[in-house]
């Protein structure tokens, strides 16, 4: 590692809905694979690796803990420490936690504090804005990255630069934020020439980051400080004191600090750059086909053009005569809107999630740290599951009220626990599991272990389980 590398600040907390129906609030879009076959995190984890940077900090929740490690271990992502935020208090809590973190191993470094679901496409512009970035940062800047408007997008905030006293290097003071404009304000803005859409990254120097944090938000920094002097560690997941991050005002850092310091500096990028925060930037983003389709899945298109058209696992997406939409299907929920009027898609999500919250909250396949299940079947009284173990993982021990279930292995080899009886389970080969009955499925080989479980019983909930032993730390918890 290069003794002045930069540590990368992976801001990868809280949960959303803004590409539902594949993303859900327990498994949010920087998990999911939306440009490509990797996840939204995993390119950022990518983008930031190499001699030019430090092992990364990266700030998630409890609940994402698991997925967060196993996504960035799959993708040989070098990771420092994943410091997991009691409950979501924003960006700038987020970021006094890195802060205070490096604080506390005793050293002083560059941060360069990065959303974990935005997409960038070009790495060696990316890289040059970042050296630029440094060198101010090194003197006491806070720096942000600015991108050029190629359209006068109102789902942006934007930046507007101090043209008047721009630096050698192209870069320049930060003359004022300012929130997500009207149609009409934006294409001002684009126009001028003066203003870059925010990009929400950010690189400072910590001492810097602290300072500023003690001056405009103390309490905050008081409390999230006091949380990393109070924390526990365990191989890489840092767990602050919750009484005292809970303390914390939940506010960003863009108002808490960048729209009240003297010390900001923009530095204008041309990455091609996006948040994916909607359906529409999804379509912009993807590759287009002779009718300037994106498509994912199974899909037949007729006489359609300009759409989105995506089948996530889902049932076949079979169109006639559409242009400009969307068509997103997954298991248990398909979308059809307009790709201009993804805008109201958070208000569409909650009137859902009045009729029926486990479609906005619970994803078609269900992630956990030993694997993965997906519901493939239900009725009356019984429920099938497609059940995949990684290897080296198992389920806790663990015990059933209201229901019996029947495992049939289809790939891979199962060593199975029913009570004292422990057996090993090839494909083609299957078990039964009582009611009550105290078992475990682990898989000690090398290959994902697939079964098919079949549940039978009147009440089928991820609550009716009784954990005995987990060596994930849930035996309190109940669920998978």
């Amino acid at each position: 590692m290069n003794s002045t590398a930069i540590r990368p600040v992976i801001l990868c907390g809280g949960a959303g809905t803004r590409l539902w129906p594949v993303s859900r609030q327990s498994f949010p879009k920087q998990l999911l694979p939306v440009t490509g076959e990797q996840s939204l995190l995993q390119q950022t984890a990518g983008r930031l690796s190499g001699s030019f940077f430090a092992p990364a900090i990266v700030v998630s929740s409890e609940d994402q803990r698991f997925f967060v490690k196993r996504q960035l271990l799959n993708a040989g992502a070098p990771v420092e420490a994943i410091l997991l935020e009691p409950e979501g208090r924003n960006t700038a809590a987020a970021a006094a936690l890195a802060a205070s973190w490096v604080r506390a191993q005793g050293r002083d470094e560059l941060l360069l504090l990065m959303p974990s679901d935005h997409v960038i496409g070009n790495q060696p512009g990316f890289l040059n804005a970042v050296e630029t970035g440094a060198a101010h940062a090194a003197e006491g800047a806070i720096v942000t990255f600015g991108a050029k408007p190629t359209e006068p997008n109102t789902q942006y905030g934007y930046i507007e630069a101090n043209d008047r006293a721009p630096f050698p290097d192209g870069a320049f003071p930060i003359a004022r934020f300012v929130e997500k404009p009207d149609a009409q304000t934006a294409a001002d803005y684009v126009a001028s020439g003066r203003f870059f859409w925010n990009a929400g990254i950010f690189l400072v120097k910590a001492s810097t980051l602290l300072d500023e944090l003690h001056q405009f938000l103390p309490e905050t920094l008081d409390a999230v400080s006091q949380s990393i002097a109070g924390a526990s560690v365990d191989d890489l997941f840092v767990r602050p004191a919750a009484g005292w991050f809970t303390r914390a005002e939940n506010i960003s850092i863009d108002h808490a600090v960048m729209e009240k310091t003297a010390h900001g500096v923009v530095v204008p990028i041309q990455i091609d750059w996006s948040d994916v925060g909607s359906w529409d930037a999804v379509w912009k983003l993807g590759d287009k086909d002779s009718a300037n389709n994106v498509t994912k899945g199974k899909v037949v298109a007729v006489d359609t053009s300009d759409s989105l058209l995506r089948s996530d696992g889902g049932p076949l997406i079979a169109t006639i005569g559409l242009n400009k939409t969307a068509v997103i299907a997954v298991r248990d929920a398909v979308l059809v809107a307009p790709l201009e009027r993804m805008a109201d898609l958070k208000s569409l999500v909650e009137r859902v999630k009045e009729h029926d919250e486990e479609r906005v909250v619970v994803p078609p396949k269900v992630v956990r740290p030993w694997g993965s299940y997906e519901t493939i079947g239900e009725g009356v009284g019984f429920q099938v599951k497609h059940i995949v173990v990684e290897p080296g993982e198992m389920l806790s021990l663990q015990m059933h009220n209201h229901r019996s279930e029947h495992w049939v292995v289809v790939r891979g080899s199962a060593e199975v626990t029913v009570g004292d009886d422990v057996r090993i389970l090839r494909e083609n080969e299957s078990t039964y599991i009582p009611l009550g009955a105290k078992h475990r499925l682990a898989n000690r080989g090398e290959i994902p272990l697939e079964i098919v479980e079949v549940q039978c019983g009147a009440y089928l909930g991820e609550d009716d389980i009784i954990r005995f032993e987990d060596v994930y730390g849930r035996a309190e918890k109940t669920g998978d």
